[in-house]
């Protein structure tokens, strides 16, 4: 027989429930007027009738929408995927979900998912990195809630902040491989615009490079983000066959750091003994390589942590908004056997 598709309503779990409307309502609110006894009934007829509170009424009087707005670059990036991790977990309970968007390392895109959360009324909006299209800066300006830029600190930020110096980080690595006696390194990825973030760690380990008295020229493009295992092989053979006396190879991610680390092996070069690598991300797959891989870990979980505790810190005290936030991230070196 076919099912009754008919929605349940407010009224329905009040009828079987034994109480009205109002109460059905105040119980779904959590109103201490509503007995323990009197709720549990209401939440087991709902449950009985697979009713779910429509809460579009009371937002239109509230103007509280009970989501945050936050993008993302990469889908399948386990350093976002493990901010978002973080996040969740700080707002299970506060009665705030999470809306995502996913960039795709698009400056535009961003802007447009901005325009449509703004038409949804977001409480806050989290965004990942400081660079963004003039209209998009002004949206999140004129926005009229709480916004956090997060893996970044910008230098003109539009609100509160949440991150490092992608380029300091990456001087990090530089330090650790001049520390361990090599001098002729080189860089791969980070060539593009898109990946601002990945734009920086370029430039930091070139100003660390420079300073240092070394040669600048080892760097390896190695096309747009997300940059893969395939881009970071790829990038590797062509750093040995122009630099084949390189003796350090910084990767822009710990996936790159990986597939050049497998280049290395399949032409019979040793790690580290002729050639040491370093990447960026803290990912698992860099702790269980083999060689296990030497990285930079900017403590993704925390910033999604951080975040989602300033957006509740700025929701709780609206007078606060003011005020801009920022919560300095240390990233530091994870040292392992590929350097």
């Amino acid at each position: 027989m076919a099912g009754n598709n008919k929605t349940p309503t407010m009224l329905d779990v009040a009828r079987l429930a034994n109480v009205s409307s109002m109460t059905v309502s105040r119980a779904f609110k959590r109103d201490a007027s509503v007995g323990k006894e009197t709720r549990e009934r209401i939440l087991k007829a709902a449950d009985e009738l697979g009713y779910v509170l429509d809460s579009t009424a009371a937002n239109l009087s509230s103007r509280k929408t009970g989501f945050v707005a936050v993008t993302i670059p990469s889908i399948n990036n386990a350093n976002f995927a493990d901010t978002l991790r973080g996040m969740s977990q700080r707002l299970r309970g506060s009665g705030l979900e999470i809306l995502l968007g996913y960039t795709d390392y698009s400056v535009d895109e961003e802007e447009r998912l901005i325009e449509q959360f703004l038409r949804r009324r977001p409480e806050a909006i989290v965004v990942t990195g400081g660079t963004h299209t003039d209209r998009c800066r002004k949206l999140l300006e004129h926005s009229g809630v709480p916004v956090v830029e997060t893996w970044d600190l910008p230098a003109k930020p539009i609100g509160h902040v949440v991150g490092f110096s992608n380029a300091e980080a990456a001087k990090l690595m530089v330090d650790h491989f001049v520390e361990r006696g090599y001098t002729r390194l080189g860089f791969i990825g980070g060539d593009t615009s898109r990946d601002t973030r990945g734009l920086d760690r370029r430039r930091g380990f070139l100003e660390a490079v420079k300073a240092r008295g070394l040669d600048s020229r080892r760097l390896i493009a190695s096309g747009p983000p997300p940059i893969t295992m395939r881009e970071g092989a790829a990038s590797m053979r062509e750093m040995i066959a122009r630099w084949p006396d390189t003796q350090a190879v910084m990767c822009v991610s710990d996936l790159s750091a990986f597939g050049a680390l497998t280049e290395c092996q399949r032409k019979g070069i040793r790690v580290p003994e002729d050639i040491a690598i370093g990447g960026f991300g803290a990912y698992d797959l860099a702790e269980h390589a083999v060689p296990a891989i030497t990285t930079i870990d900017a403590s993704a979980k925390a910033i999604g942590t951080h975040a989602a505790d300033t957006v509740l810190s700025l929701l709780s005290n609206p007078e606060s908004t003011d005020v801009r936030m920022v919560t300095r991230i240390t990233p530091k070196i994870i040292a392992r056997q590929t350097t």
